[in-house]
């Protein structure tokens, strides 16, 4: 059975995927489902395997100053390190200074969650599947924020001739990126190939317990840490190395069958049909139906809300 993956953002907004290619919903990026080389042969923890993942959204940007100022205003939540730093504390620029622990508080906050490590490679690597860097296979110091080359972070939507093939942002340097994943150096050895979601627990680097796994490299890091594949760690409530450490978030898709998605099409119009007579109850019995096939479409939930109102009325 063929499926489309659909996914709505914002009001009347939505993204469908079968056979195409990639498509971007507002400030996320839609990864659909693929296969790709993961890892490298350049260290013993990047072993290459080959892997396969459902559609996911992935933040096009690193989340900014700006944006987790909104989350501390909401929540409460205690300022990073570094955010009275005038380098690094400007609104358009990552936000640094943040444990694993702080980047997944925002996501939650943010209705979406952690990338997990297979995910964030694969964004980075784009359609080709094995991009060295995320414009391709050569290093050029034009398209990156690394190596103290700037001096401090860049804005979160800079560097645009250095986006991956999927179009995300800053996918090497500017700033380590936290993803959910816990770090184990055998990992790769053994992991599924569909969907891996990490190792169940890290390695206890320095006894000083288990890590996280980070990605991307950062604007203090050398030319090493930008390939697509590197992987660094640090404990999750840790910071340590602040100055350079950021993250995004992704969300997970939802997948409808040819059939479900036909069907509540079929039911969505017989529900307008039936609007139109002034038919409410059959409007609803019909919209009723639309969601049953599809209950997270947002054009369904608006209809039946408008139903509701209109029959209140009556």
């Amino acid at each position: 059975m063929r499926s489309l993956t659909v996914f709505q953002i914002g009001l009347g907004v939505t993204v469908m995927v079968g056979a195409v290619s990639v498509a971007t919903a507002g400030d996320m990026v839609l990864i659909p489902k693929g296969e790709f080389t993961m890892g490298s042969s350049e260290h013993s923890d990047e072993a290459q395997h080959q892997v396969v993942l459902d559609a996911y959204l992935i933040d096009k940007f690193e989340a900014s100053n700006a944006r987790y100022k909104e989350f501390m205003k909401a929540t409460s939540h205690p300022a990073p390190a570094y955010w009275d730093d005038p380098r690094l504390s400007k609104p358009t620029h990552p936000v640094v200074g943040v444990s694993w622990t702080d980047a997944n508080a925002f996501c939650k906050w943010d209705g979406k969650r952690l990338p997990t490590e297979a995910e964030w490679e694969r964004a980075a690597k784009g359609p080709q599947g094995d991009n060295h860097y995320p414009w391709g296979h050569m290093l050029d110091p034009k398209k990156a924020n690394y190596g103290q080359n700037v001096g401090r972070t860049a804005p979160v939507d800079s560097y645009p001739d250095g986006v991956s093939g999927f179009g995300v942002y800053n996918m090497a340097g500017n700033v380590f990126e936290w993803v959910e994943d816990w770090y184990d150096l055998n990992y790769y050895k053994t992991s599924p190939a569909m969907n891996p979601r990490g190792a169940e627990k890290g390695y206890n680097f320095a006894n000083q317990g288990p890590v996280k796994v980070l990605r991307g490299g950062s604007w203090l890091a050398p030319e090493t840490s930008l390939h697509t594949s590197h992987r660094f760690w640090n404990q999750p409530d840790n910071n340590s190395y602040g100055v350079g450490l950021g993250f995004r978030c992704a969300r997970s898709v939802q997948t409808v069958s040819d059939e479900a998605v036909q069907t509540g099409r079929d039911a969505f119009i017989q529900a307008l049909v039936a609007m139109g007579a002034e038919k409410n109850a059959d409007a609803m019995a019909a919209i009723e139906k639309a969601l049953a096939s599809d209950p997270g479409n947002q054009e369904y939930l608006a209809t039946r809300e408008l139903i509701q109102k209109t029959m209140k009325k009556k």
